[in-house]
C-alpha cells in the first residue's frame, strides 16, 4: 500500500462528521483525559458517574455537542481493571483509537462506505460492549474501521457483509450499563491488519507495544479531518 497515512487522508476530502450534530466542525471540541491532566487528580474517572460529569461539564461550557480525543493517550481510565492493569511493566494504558464522547442514544454515523466484517456484544467489565467492525475497500485497498460502546440495539439488523453508505447512521451510542462500565461515548479505530479478530480488536495497548500499533492503528484523524 502506498504510505498509509496519505492513503487515510485521501479517502475524505474534509471534516467528516461521525456524531449526529449539526455536521458542524464547532460542535466538537477536544478533551483531554490523560494522565497529564491535572483537573483529573480530584477525580476518579474509572467511575462512569464521575467521568460523564466532567464531560457534560466541558461539553456545557464550550457550548459543544461532542468531546473528542484520546489517540496514543496515557491514562488513568482503565486503572481499576484487572484485565488492563497487570504486572507493572506491561500495563495496558495507551489508548489507540479516538473517543467521542456524547450523550447516550446518539446517532453515529459512517465516515466511509464500507460493509460489515464482524460484530459482537464484549460484555466483559472494561471492554468495549457492543461492537461494529467495518472493512472498506478503496482503490483495491483495505482498512478496516472498530465502533465500540454502542447500544444494544445497534447490534439487532446487523449481519456480516451488510453495506453501509457514508453518511449513514450505523448505530447509536449505549450508556454506561451498557458499554459496560464507561460514561456513554464512541471508541472509533482504525485498523489495517486486523489477522483473525472478530467483533473485537485491542483498543488499548503497553508501552513496549506501542510502536506495533501505531502502525497497524494509524490516527483515526486521518480521516476524520477534525
Amino acid at each position: 500500500m502506498q504510505n498509509t497515512a496519505n492513503f487515510l487522508q485521501s479517502v475524505t476530502a474534509g471534516f467528516t462528521s461521525i456524531i449526529n450534530t449539526t455536521n458542524l466542525k464547532d460542535s466538537y471540541i477536544p478533551v483531554d483525559l490523560s494522565t497529564g491532566n491535572k483537573e483529573l487528580d480530584k477525580l476518579d474517572i474509572t467511575r462512569a458517574n464521575e467521568c460523564e460529569a466532567y464531560i457534560t461539564q466541558q461539553l456545557e461550557s464550550n457550548n459543544a455537542t461532542v468531546a473528542y480525543g484520546g489517540y496514543l493517550e496515557i491514562r488513568n481510565l482503565y486503572a481499576n481493571n484487572k484485565n488492563f492493569s497487570k504486572e507493572s511493566d506491561n500495563i495496558r494504558n495507551i489508548h489507540l483509537g479516538i473517543d467521542f464522547w456524547a450523550n447516550a442514544g446518539a446517532e453515529v454515523i459512517v465516515p466511509v462506505s464500507g460493509v460489515v466484517h464482524s460484530f459482537k456484544n464484549n460484555n466483559v467489565f472494561g471492554d468495549y460492549g457492543p461492537t461494529i467492525i467495518l472493512e472498506h475497500t478503496i482503490n483495491n485497498h483495505s482498512f478496516y474501521t472498530l465502533y465500540g460502546h454502542l447500544a444494544l440495539s445497534s447490534l439487532n439488523d446487523v449481519y456480516v457483509g451488510k453495506e453501509f453508505a457514508k453518511g449513514s447512521v450505523l448505530a447509536t451510542l449505549g450508556t454506561a450499563e451498557v458499554n459496560v462500565g464507561y460514561a456513554p461515548h464512541l471508541h472509533f479505530q482504525v485498523i489495517i491488519d486486523i489477522k483473525d479478530f472478530k467483533g473485537d480488536y485491542p483498543g488499548v495497548c503497553a508501552k513496549k507495544d506501542v510502536e506495533f500499533y501505531k502502525q497497524n492503528c494509524p490516527n483515526p484523524n486521518l480521516l476524520l479531518k477534525i
